[in-house]
């Protein structure tokens, strides 16, 4: 039996509110997909990885001289403990970089530095990291290398490692050199590489140029291989550094602000790393849980 043209209407109606109704569902989704494809793209770029920085100057066993820049042995093998029990793998400034470019990092990185390059970090640091299989970073003051790589004498209170001693630890690929300067780290005349008050931008450029590449140049021609990085003596930075430094090809610094940065795909978020200093007198686990916020 045929349908009354009153009935054709309504099912024609019927039909259309149907089809606009999953017409504008389609849309609406259509629109729910770019926006979350755009959402997702443009948060890419702020994705990334907290790397906590721990800043380690003199280890001694001397009790007496135990304080703000000197640790003891035990506390430093504490440290590399409680990182691994607490599923945290070190690692080196390299592998930031290749993080940067595509790489991958573990999933609870940690990278551990030493200022100044020390004699005591060969003699006590270094087997303690063969010992656990862990990485550290050592930056040396180039011009300090060179005086005891002439003298050739070993004190743990006060002599520096020689380049006997820092290609050696390169060489097992535990440890990365980076420039510390070459001869500015002092605290009199000028703090670190910040610039003088008064001193013509031009001049500066060229005395923290000149510096600079001089520790490059002796590190290469040492190790067979300039540093990526540089670190920031005393974390004393003038406006105009951080450009100056970049220009002279570092692709990452570290500094002495005690947060945790976030590194991400982007080149740029390897400048300004903060760092925490890892002093005498605390647990391992008052220092990384309670100062520095690890889980």
């Amino acid at each position: 039996m045929g349908l009354s043209k009153r009935t054709q209407k309504k099912t024609l109606y019927a039909l259309v509110r149907v089809n606009l109704r999953a017409l504008g569902l389609g849309i609406l989704a259509a629109v729910l997909s770019a926006a979350a494809v755009f959402t997702v793209s443009a948060m890419a770029p702020q994705e990334g990885v907290s790397i906590p920085i721990v800043m380690y100057h003199s280890i001694l066993k001397d009790e007496a001289r135990h304080g703000k820049y000197v640790i003891s042995p035990a506390e430093f093998e504490n440290d590399l403990l409680y990182l691994q029990e607490h599923g945290y793998t070190t690692i080196l400034i390299q592998d930031l970089i290749n993080y940067t470019q595509g790489g991958s990092l573990p999933e609870k990185p940690v990278l551990l530095t030493f200022d100044d390059g020390y004699y005591n970090n060969y003699f006590y640091a270094f087997p303690i990291a063969k010992k656990y299989g862990c990485k550290f970073v050592i930056s040396p003051i180039v011009k300090h290398t060179e005086a005891y790589s002439e003298t050739g004498e070993t004190n743990a209170y006060y002599s520096h490692a020689t380049w006997e001693h820092l290609k050696e630890m390169a060489d097992s690929g535990l440890v990365e050199i980076q420039n510390h300067s070459y001869d500015m780290h002092k605290s009199k005349g000028r703090l670190g590489v910040k610039q003088k008050p008064g001193e013509p931008d031009e001049a500066y450029r060229q005395v923290l140029t000149s510096d600079l590449t001089q520790a490059q140049d002796a590190i290469a021609a040492h190790l067979g291989a300039p540093p990526t990085a540089f670190v920031y003596p005393f974390g004393a930075v003038s406006q105009s550094t951080p450009e100056i430094v970049k220009a002279l090809g570092f692709s990452a610094t570290l500094t002495c602000r005690e947060i945790t940065g976030v590194v991400t795909r982007d080149p740029e978020s390897l400048y300004g790393l903060g760092r925490f200093l890892r002093v005498s007198g605390i647990s391992s686990r008052e220092f990384f849980k309670e100062r520095m916020k690890l889980s």
